[in-house]
């Protein structure tokens, strides 16, 4: 699962700018997880959802082993766990709806409606933490949903139970990815995704439970492969933000959707659907142009005016 962290947090970070090295990552991190969802798709509906997420998190945690000393030695508020906890709440029935929407819809419509979470992101930290919405922003949500619109069609094709649960992935991954928002200015990063990958194993493990079946040896390694792909994603997509701002490596995500498009059509023989493909890219570009004008707005606010210049 491939998921976009909060874009002005990221692009502060980036210091020394290098693009190409930026481009690579990004694409190495498309690559990842369109295998993620390969493999998930690969699995289907043998396990039922809550299940394969809990074997795909469980398993995680044996990879993220080192990011554990960090989260055991901070001394974490009661505000800080409760916060965490919310946040681990938010992703369990994210990351549900995600698995039972990959048993539902084609490779690519799941790909193209992932990107709707940092819209989603954007109107939350505007509504909750009192963030400004420029008119230019809000055009650019307007074109998102507009895209939204064109992948759905609603009226002209049947909206069925895994579009709704994307809409409603999207909704609680942005939810989630807020409070990281908020705790990255209070607690080292490496707890923030330690304890994510902690509270959704705990969270995921009575939903499993409850539908549990015997899963076979094959469908374990297949998930097991999902946890190493999208480990390997999230390292690679930090990799490429501290390559390069956000505004050079954004729209390579575009190249994920025609990657995931590719892979729908020969492992599935899911029809390759135009519309979602002009649909993802309207949604890329509005959260591009999102990305540029934060970029443009922060260095404007970094570089002093002629007069504080002077002594």
């Amino acid at each position: 699962m491939r998921f976009f962290a909060p874009m002005s947090d990221i692009a502060a970070t980036a210091r020394v700018s290098r693009p190409l090295w930026g481009v690579f990552w990004m694409l190495v991190t498309g690559a990842s997880f369109v295998a993620v969802t390969a493999l998930v798709k690969l699995v289907g509906d043998g396990i039922p959802p809550a299940q394969s997420a809990f074997l795909r998190y469980a398993m995680g945690l044996v990879l993220v082993l080192p990011m554990f000393l960090p989260v055991f030695k901070a001394r974490l508020s009661r505000r800080a766990l409760t916060l965490f906890g919310l946040r681990g709440a938010f992703h369990t029935f994210g990351v549900i709806l995600w698995f039972y929407a990959m048993t539902q819809i084609p490779v690519a419509e799941v790909t193209a409606m992932n990107f709707l979470n940092p819209i989603y992101v954007t109107l939350l930290a505007a509504v909750l933490l009192g963030e400004r919405l420029a008119i230019r922003r809000i055009l650019a949500i307007l074109v998102a949903f507009a895209g939204a619109l064109v992948i759905l069609r609603p009226g002209l094709r049947e909206v069925g139970p895994g579009h709704i649960a994307m809409l409603f992935t999207a909704d609680s991954f942005a939810g989630g990815y807020l409070i990281a928002k908020i705790m990255a200015d209070e607690v080292a990063p490496t707890v923030v995704v330690g304890m994510l990958s902690l509270t959704v194993t705990i969270g995921l493990a009575p939903f499993a439970w409850a539908v549990w079946v015997e899963p076979t040896w094959a469908e374990i390694g297949w998930l097991f492969l999902v946890a190493v792909f999208a480990t390997l994603g999230h390292y690679t997509m930090t990799l490429a933000f501290a390559a390069a701002p956000l505004a050079v490596t954004q729209p390579v995500t575009f190249v994920q959707l025609i990657w995931a498009t590719l892979v729908g059509a020969i492992l599935f023989d899911e029809p390759a659907d135009l519309y979602v493909i002009l649909g993802g890219g309207l949604i890329i570009a509005a959260i591009s142009y999102i990305t540029m004008r934060e970029a443009l707005l922060r260095r404007r606010q970094m570089t002093p005016a002629v007069s504080q210049t002077k002594l």
